[in-house]
């Protein structure tokens, strides 16, 4: 009778041990109840619970999950509709939320997503929309957070994957966009005429400039012989005047001479005295 009852007694203690040890696969965890009510969540590993009054209320995987991509409508702060793609990544980081709080964590997502993608798309504009892409993955990510952290969700990333226009918001933003082509190309070519004026300008005022440097030169050089003329006529009498004049009258006579003319030939009244003239001037000035 006793051997009946240490053998009857193993065999309980082996299936007690069998029901009392629970071993969690990596990346799961379960949640426990005793009695009816939470008692703990279990790790990854060997745990130990009490057979009779403990269950599992829970099994599950806590790896990170991606929610199928979903389009939906959505207006913009311009009040232009548009058709969002987003894709979220989550993962249940405390079953025992999820599992009270909650009866479908998946569709709650996805309604979760819904309402906060079209409440922070029409936050922008159509232009911010576009080309603040990262901007509105954040701003999408943290208010989810913030509202699935009570079910024990955590919010891994967020991707606004595409953003459609309908047919007549394409075409206006088409003539919109031809527009400001045009409006760029006249622009660009106003701004090449006016610097081409200003180049033709700074060339007139350039050559002007020199233009008066060569007649102040000129008229220095003109100054310069004068007044060398006048202290000759002072030191010298009326002499070296007649000197300058016949020298003048001689050059301009080789210049006749050396022309290319051959119809007409231009010689003063008194040829033979001009040159008999210098030749005095010049002997007495020798």
């Amino acid at each position: 009778m006793l051997e009946l009852t240490l053998f009857l007694l193993a065999i309980g203690g082996i299936i007690f041990g069998l029901f009392a040890v629970k071993i969690v696969p990596q990346s799961e965890k379960y949640v426990i109840e005793r009695l009816g009510r939470l008692h703990k969540v279990l790790g990854p590993g060997v745990n130990f619970i009490f057979p009779i009054l403990d269950s599992v209320r829970w099994k599950g995987k806590i790896l990170e999950r991606q929610d199928p991509e979903y389009t939906q409508d959505a207006i913009t702060g311009d009040n232009v509709i548009l058709k969002v793609t987003t894709v979220v990544f989550y993962r249940i980081t405390e079953p025992e939320k999820s599992v009270y709080r909650i009866q479908n964590p998946a569709d709650a997502v996805r309604t979760t997503v819904t309402g906060i993608v079209r409440s922070q798309v029409g936050k922008l504009d159509l232009d911010a929309v576009q080309s603040n892409r990262a901007e509105l993955n954040e701003n999408i990510r943290q208010a989810l957070g913030e509202v699935l952290d009570g079910w024990g969700i955590e919010v891994t990333r967020t991707e606004v994957i595409d953003v459609e226009l309908d047919a007549k918001t394409q075409e206006a933003m088409l003539k919109q966009l031809n527009a400001e082509r045009e409006r760029r190309a006249a622009v660009m070519a106003a701004e090449g005429e006016k610097r081409s004026i200003e180049l033709e300008a700074e060339a007139k005022l350039y050559a002007a400039q020199k233009e008066a440097e060569a007649r102040r030169l000129t008229a220095d050089a003109e100054a310069y012989a004068t007044e060398t003329v006048a202290k000759a006529i002072a030191k010298n009498g009326l002499s070296a005047a007649q000197y300058q004049v016949a020298l003048k009258q001689v050059e301009a006579l080789t210049a006749l001479g050396n022309g290319e003319g051959r119809q007409t030939l231009v010689l003063p009244a008194s040829l033979a005295d001009s040159f008999g003239d210098a030749f005095k001037l010049f002997k007495s000035q020798g």
